[in-house]
């Protein structure tokens, strides 16, 4: 769609086709949707592409709150700026970029800060509305609301975001690349670059290989780490870089003392040294196998940190002694620490120079009528990173 197509749709309503999730597990269905026009500081934004994420996998099969249907999922993914409501200025019409889940207004005191990547204007959570007003901009057909995920539902052809989650990135990185930065891949980065901190010469473990795990393993490669250990229970397919079980949460290990056997070399492509089939460590319960995780990392420096998305009850058991008495430090990482708005300028800047590898993820394209077919691939584990083109 051009300039002078989008000139003709500013202000109004847009139909357009989106995949709803009407119940949770069920496949999604195609629908005509209604689109409001954005609202101030919000942007209409026409989606390219977009990929699925665990997280949306997530929340789709949740029955339980913060579930809420007829929804609408979908939070990796880039477009173009179709129109942008009163008091946007840092993007205009025809823009493209990316939406991302945690927003960067760029004025509060985390924002401004470089401690923090969670901004305390527009706090983070689970909402199915719009960030400042808790409305939405969807209606089905019937005139029924349909609920947005992330703030960014991009399972759509058009929606609509607000500024603070849109970063602007060069058209020129092409969009089935693109659209990987928006989250999971960033993600894994951006825990071993911005919240690890790994240095040079290091040792890291990950453990839980998907596509988060080898992202932290492309971060550390890049951070200059000696040795990246991968963790999982499939070795069959980590000359594909796959792993058959995708796990809710990535641990990463920085300063690692590690004591378990080395099965092969595998996963090179990804910055991976050594792995080990997690499966061949005995019959362990989760909870010793998280004490375990913790005791793994050096005495008086190590650091362990949690990633990716959980169920929401979810606990973690550890032993006390192994953080109070040990001087080791345990992390959460949400985005990877990274700031939108400035650190995926890093990230874009790396790809384009050959640095940061972002190809090797995309494993499965689908058209976005066949959007279930991304589903299936995931849940058979077959898939990395399924991009799904609205309009190829």
């Amino acid at each position: 769609m051009d300039g002078k197509t989008f000139t003709s749709t500013a202000g109004k309503p847009i139909r357009c086709r989106a995949a709803i999730a009407r119940k949770a597990g069920e496949p999604l269905v195609i629908e005509e949707v209604i689109v409001a026009p954005p609202k101030p500081r919000e942007v209409r934004i026409r989606i390219i592409c977009t990929s699925l994420c665990q997280s949306d996998v997530t929340f789709w099969k949740l029955e339980v709150p913060p579930a809420v249907f007829p929804r609408i999922f979908g939070h990796e993914a880039v477009g173009v700026v179709e129109s942008v409501g009163e008091g946007v200025h840092e993007v205009v019409e025809g823009d493209t970029v990316i939406p991302i889940f945690l927003p960067d207004c760029g004025d509060c005191i985390d924002c401004l800060s470089d401690r923090s990547n969670l901004c305390t204007k527009l706090p983070f959570s689970v909402s199915p509305w719009m960030h400042r007003d808790e409305t939405s901009r969807f209606t089905d057909s019937n005139g029924e609301t349909l609920y947005h995920f992330l703030f960014i539902s991009s399972f759509s052809e058009y929606t609509v975001v607000d500024i603070a989650h849109i970063t602007k990135i060069d058209p020129a990185i092409p969009p089935n690349r693109a659209c990987l930065l928006s989250c999971g891949i960033s993600t894994g980065v951006g825990a071993a670059w911005k919240t690890a901190k790994v240095e040079a010469g290091s040792t890291v473990a990950i453990f839980g290989l998907g596509a988060i795990g080898l992202a932290v393993a492309e971060g550390a490669r890049l951070c200059g780490a000696k040795r990246i250990i991968g963790i999982d229970v499939n070795p069959d397919k980590f000359e594909l870089g796959l792993s058959k079980r995708l796990e809710l949460r990535t641990i990463l290990l920085s300063g690692v003392s590690f004591t378990l056997v080395f099965l092969f070399l595998t996963g090179k492509k990804f910055g991976v040294t050594d792995f080990v089939n997690s499966r061949n460590c005995g019959d362990k319960s989760v909870s010793q196998a998280e004490v375990r995780t913790i005791a793994s990392s050096a005495l008086g420096w190590g650091k362990t940190v949690v990633l990716g998305v959980d169920h929401p009850e979810a606990m973690v058991s550890l032993s006390s002694f192994e953080v109070l008495h040990s001087g080791k430090s345990l992390m959460g990482s949400f985005f990877g620490g990274l700031k939108p708005k400035s650190d995926i300028k890093v990230l874009e800047k790396r790809y384009k120079d050959k640095e940061l590898q972002l190809d090797e993820f995309v494993t499965h394209e689908v058209e976005f009528d066949d959007i279930n077919k991304a589903f299936e691939l995931h849940r058979e584990g077959k898939s990395l990173r399924c991009v799904i083109w609205m309009k190829k």
